[in-house]
């Protein structure tokens, strides 16, 4: 195929495996099966339909995913079975919650209702008596994320923040109605994994931008020790049938993500892939480092920090301030190819986790709310000068990129505080804010309330300040190089977002550069768009960050 493929997961007892794919970013997701002989099955044919596989039954006969093909606003629940490969609808969506998590007996099931990003309700659903229960509070200001039901189909696991600053573990107890809080810690928890028969319970925990594990006896609750991976940011585990060996799917700094397999009978721990491109030596690539600095008002922001091998007091380098996507994202220390490349090429990165940012409590992460472009857009700034305190800097040459959201502030920087960075890259990001929120996709629908609570309502006298804070009707002030890079085919940020900004800056008479990928979406996938487009970026840096610039070359 000439699009991209995601690997879901193999069928159970077999090397026949499933992925998702859409086409040239659309977001429609298909699910595919392909088997060992070559043949490959569309398992969700509607042209726009979006599909999320879910989970395989516990007998493994079968699959759980939701799909939109009955209405693009609702995602109703099916089942295949791996023998006819017809689904079955198991729940229509009526009420356009988000479908979370089902019991093994398939009797009940859990939705949730997004309220704001900072709170949402959580509904138990019994199949057979149709009695929907709510389960979040009617009081305090949380959010709620169904992990999974017992074996036994009697207790409910959730991730909450209710009445805490940091997400943790809870149990609901189905019969007596009872809520026991499991675990937690001064970070959120991100996951729950209980091997095949609950012998075994893992939890992930987000520890300033990586994801560290902890393993108990279920039964028990006695802490487990494994060997630690150096840099190792653990994205998730999962256990054999047999429970003996439990698979790490582990990030790092300086290397993709890496397939750990650990053996509770040996102990041991071994390292099963090793996907660092050949071509390229570990020791080019530099490791993460996370710093914290203060801001205007002496908030302390986190951020990770990337310094060049280059970088020395008697050779002073060019920087950028990297800004996730969001709002609510989190700039983390694993693998960033393009990250890499630059700092591979000289160039120092800070990538800021700005107030808004998730990872560092409930409080922190509703600091931006309807303050986008404002206070999150300073954190930026002052990351800019703690980039230029640092001695082998160089301070006037620091620009500013970013992705979806990270390029919204590219965007905000380049036009609200026109002298403060010396240029900018903006990856699909949002310029009118008025447009972009009455054009989110229809299969955000349930998401769309929390979004205009978060951002601001474009029905609404919200307008005044969605129209203060879009860069697009604040153009003229951008002063400073530019480069724009978008995929054609972009749900979320439209093309025409970008073609304005472009445009309005190249009137302007203001050096701008245009990247437009015809087969691509939110983001870049296919690997020809990404090597040209970080080719691109680079030979754009060097121009305006660099005196005399290298010969621009893949490392």
């Amino acid at each position: 195929t000439k699009e991209s493929v995601f690997g879901l997961d193999y069928l159970p007892g077999s090397h026949n495996f499933l992925y998702v794919s859409d086409k040239g970013g659309n977001e429609n997701d298909h699910i595919f099966l392909q088997t060992t002989a070559g043949a490959v099955k569309d398992l969700t044919g509607g042209e726009k339909e979006k599909a999320q596989f879910i989970n395989w039954t516990r007998s493994g006969n079968a699959f759980y995913y939701t799909s939109n093909i009955r209405d693009p606003k609702f995602f109703d629940l099916y089942k295949t079975d791996t023998l006819a490969w017809k689904p079955s609808m198991i729940y229509k969506n009526e009420n356009g919650f988000d479908f979370a998590a089902i019991s093994d007996d398939e009797n009940f099931l859990v939705q949730v209702q997004n309220i704001t990003t900072s709170a949402n309700n959580m509904f138990l659903v019994d199949r057979s008596t149709k009695k929907i229960t709510k389960l979040s509070s009617d009081t305090a200001e949380a959010v709620y994320y169904p992990m999974q039901f017992s074996k036994d189909n009697g207790s409910l696991y959730y991730l909450t923040d209710e009445g805490s600053e940091y997400q943790y573990l809870a149990r609901y107890d189905i019969a007596s109605g009872k809520k026991e809080k499991i675990y937690s810690t001064n970070w959120d928890v991100m996951y729950l994994s209980l091997s095949f028969n609950e012998k075994y319970r893992v939890i992930g925990v987000n520890e300033d931008g990586s994801n560290k594990i902890y393993i108990f006896d279920h039964q028990t609750g006695k802490p487990l020790d494994i060997p630690k991976i150096d840099d190792g940011d653990i994205l998730g585990v999962l256990f054999s049938r047999s429970e003996n060996k439990m698979r790490l799917s582990v990030g790092s700094s300086k290397s993709p993500n890496n397939i750990y397999v650990y053996d509770f009978t040996t102990k041991d721990l071994k390292k099963i892939t090793n996907t660092l491109n050949p071509e390229l030596k570990a020791e080019d690539l530099v490791s993460a480092e996370v710093v914290k600095y203060r801001s205007f008002d002496g908030l302390e922001i986190p951020a990770i920090y990337y310094k060049p091998h280059q970088a020395g007091k008697d050779a002073k380098v060019p920087a950028i301030v990297w800004v996730h996507g969001g709002p609510g994202g989190q700039s983390r220390s694993g693998y960033n190819p393009l990250i890499q490349y630059l700092v591979n090429h000289g160039y120092a990165i800070l990538a800021v986790n700005n107030r808004g940012s998730s990872g560092y409590g409930k409080s922190f992460f509703k600091m931006d709310n309807r303050n986008h472009g404002d206070k999150d857009l300073k954190d930026c700034i002052w990351g800019k000068r703690y980039l230029a305190s640092l001695p082998y800097v160089d301070s006037s040459k620091i620009g500013i990129m970013g992705g979806s959201y990270g390029g919204y502030m590219t965007l905000a920087a380049l036009s609200f505080h026109p002298d403060e960075f010396k240029m900018g890259v903006d990856l699909f990001g949002v310029a009118n804010w008025l447009r972009t929120l009455k054009e989110v996709p229809p299969y955000w629908e349930s998401f769309r309330k929390a979004l205009y609570e978060e951002i601001g309502d474009p029905n609404t006298a919200d307008t005044v300040r969605l129209k203060q804070y879009s860069p697009l009707l604040h153009a003229d002030q951008i002063t400073k190089p530019l480069m724009v890079l978008q995929g054609a085919n972009d749900p979320r940020v439209l093309k025409v977002e970008s073609d304005e900004v472009v445009a309005a800056v190249k009137k302007k008479g203001v050096p701008v550069e245009y990247l437009v990928f015809p087969d691509e979406g939110h983001g870049f996938i296919k690997k020809e768009n990404e090597i040209k487009g970080y080719g691109e970026i680079l030979k754009f840096l060097d121009k305006h960050l660099k005196a005399d610039a290298p010969k621009n070359k893949l490392n």
